[in-house]
């Protein structure tokens, strides 16, 4: 067992729930999504994107693309809910707001949805 595929594996999935963990829920209650959940999600994608750049493969390309659209994703649900929470000084987001939050991060989940489809096909590639 290569432990540092399973370290690898493991960051790309975790990413990936914890950004489903944030987007599911009815887009327009923010009550539903919390910002630690999002703040974790950040921080998973951030250290999965890390480990993303030592491949020099194409399939290791495609990894690292798709993580660095997930962050630019994640770092943009982030930013508008600074920009509600600390610079309009909105105490509770409206319905609004949060549904760009939650459309920005269904974004990334998509992009953590390919990168995990490209784990499991060069994993079944490797057994072959």
């Amino acid at each position: 067992m290569n432990l540092e595929k399973v370290v690898f594996g493991f960051f790309i999935i975790l990413a990936c729930t914890l950004n489903f963990g944030f987007v599911i829920g009815d887009i327009s209650r923010p009550e539903l999504h919390h910002p630690s959940e999002l703040f974790m999600a950040v921080v998973v994608n951030l250290i999965a994107t890390v480990l993303k750049f030592g491949d020099r493969t194409h399939i290791g390309a495609t990894h690292l693309a798709t993580s660095l659209v997930a962050m630019l994703q994640l770092l943009g649900a982030s930013l508008v809910w600074m920009w509600h929470a600390y610079i309009v000084q909105q105490p509770d987001l409206d319905a609004s707001s949060m549904s760009v939050i939650v459309s920005l991060a269904a974004g990334a989940l998509l992009a953590n949805l390919v990168s995990v489809i490209l784990l499991i096909g060069e994993t079944l590639r490797h057994t072959r």
